[in-house]
């Protein structure tokens, strides 16, 4: 750096002698800083660092794909012991990132842990591809660190989690039960009749993992199998919470709370004992509410729930998730096929699914700052974004064992919203694991 000259930098003397020589040393660094300019306009370092190529060297690809500032500082003690930040003062955004390819694959597979359900056991289905199988999620800015189960259930000793909401939340706990038994086998110690919700526990460390199915969170009659055939319309109330997961939240010290895709289907609305209105209901003389309508209701009811309930608990609100059909609906042929994850900019979101994150996060936002006075630990688990960039995840046709045995051109039923096990859903638990050691979500 040249410092700026100043007039009482130079030795002042009357005489002629000396004048000519402060001029001549003026001239003298004049020259000097025209020719350092020169020179380093003409030598430039480069601004981009070139990520290595899949297969190369681990440790090279988890630095490359930092940015320049983070490569200079992931050395230090300090970024090793909280790699969640990009500086010692500022959190990096866990949700916005890219998935890389990941040499070191799934915590477990179909044989390793038997709880996977049927429809998301896609190795054992016959799906033959494992690529998908090998990216990890990572945030722009920090590295994240993969689940450590050992770690989570020692800091969960004596603790319970529940996983409240409809199928997506049981696609999740399974996630999380299957690395967990790889350092702990648990043991399942309740299902209800349907095998939708369940419990089971880690003696060894009185660790209680639990998942509640309740599609809409709120009271309901609902008329469908379990192929997702509807015999009637769904009855929804909008004024009155699902008693079966509110009776049970206060045995909680975690929640991981979720709604979501149940809300586009069609439903009669009723308030104060009342019909109000419908979605979706064609040839029935109510109005036409929406699902937006009922969905920030239930968002509403959900929060001020939690905020008001009295329960100190850590409550993860998890957004929607998107699905990937293409070429038609899950009733009418659609399929997903895809077998690398999109890069940021080769998917938007759709209109539903922008719709339904939008209302999450007011309400999450509105919720918040009353969480905090009564002493809940409210936390927004956004997995939406990094979820649509993962259309290889999903069962397909394989949510059916040997689809394509005896005719491989068969005509099977798609799944494009579900995940396979092991498959991207496990990034969530890394995820979950760095916001309870870094956010303050530990108790």
């Amino acid at each position: 750096m040249v410092k700026e000259l100043r007039s009482d930098s130079i030795p002042f003397s009357p005489t002629k002698h000396n004048h000519v020589f402060v001029k001549f040393a003026v001239s003298f660094l004049l020259v000097g800083l025209a020719f350092r300019l020169l020179v380093s306009d003409s030598i430039r370092l480069p601004s981009v660092v070139e990520k290595p190529t899949f297969g190369e060297d681990k440790a090279e690809t988890s630095v490359a794909s930092q940015p320049i500032h983070q490569q200079q500082v992931s050395s230090s003690s300090d970024f090793q012991n909280n790699r969640s930040r990009t500086s010692q003062t500022e959190k990096c955004d866990l949700f916005i990132g890219d998935w890389i390819p990941d040499t070191s694959g799934p915590f477990y597979t179909n044989q390793s842990c038997l709880a996977i359900e049927g429809h998301q056991n896609c190795m054992k289905n016959g799906r033959s591809d494992s690529g998908y199988l090998y990216w990890r999620w990572n945030p722009r800015d920090c590295e994240l660190p993969r689940f450590n189960a050992d770690k989570f259930l020692h800091l969960m000793r004596n603790k319970s989690w529940g996983f409240i909401g409809d199928s997506i939340s049981r696609n999740h706990v399974q996630s999380l039960f299957c690395i967990l038994s790889q350092v702990e086998p648990g043991i399942e110690v309740y299902h209800d009749e349907e095998y939708r919700s369940k419990i089971w526990h880690f003696p060894s460390h009185n660790f209680t993992l639990s998942v509640i199915w309740t599609p809409f969170l709120l009271k309901a009659e609902i008329f469908e199998d379990m192929n997702g055939v509807a015999s009637s319309e769904i009855q929804l109330h909008l004024d009155k919470l699902d008693e079966k997961w509110t009776e049970q939240y206060k045995k909680f010290d975690y929640a991981v709370i979720a709604g979501g895709k149940w809300f586009l289907k069609t439903a009669i609305y009723h308030e104060n004992n009342t019909v109000t209105g419908c979605h979706y209901c064609p040839g029935k003389n109510f109005t036409e509410l929406g699902f937006d309508y009922a969905y920030r209701k239930a968002l509403q009811m959900i929060l001020q729930f939690i905020v008001n309930s009295g329960h100190e608990a850590s409550v993860f609100i998890r957004t929607s998730t998107p699905d990937h059909f293409e070429n038609g609906e899950w009733f009418s042929g659609g399929t997903c096929n895809r077998t690398v994850p999109f890069k940021e900019g080769e998917v938007d979101m759709t209109d539903v699914d922008r719709v339904m994150r939008d209302i999450e996060l007011e309400e999450f936002e509105k919720a918040t700052p009353l969480g905090s006075k009564n002493g809940v630990i409210l936390n927004l688990l956004d997995t939406t974004r990094l979820s649509l960039l993962r259309p290889d995840g999903h069962p397909g046709p394989y949510r059916n064992v040997q689809p394509f045995a005896e005719n491989k051109n068969a005509k099977v039923q798609n799944d494009c919203l579900h995940w396979c096990l092991p498959g991207p859903i496990d990034s969530w638990n890394d995820l979950i694991m760095e916001m309870i050691q870094h956010d303050g979500t530990h108790r």
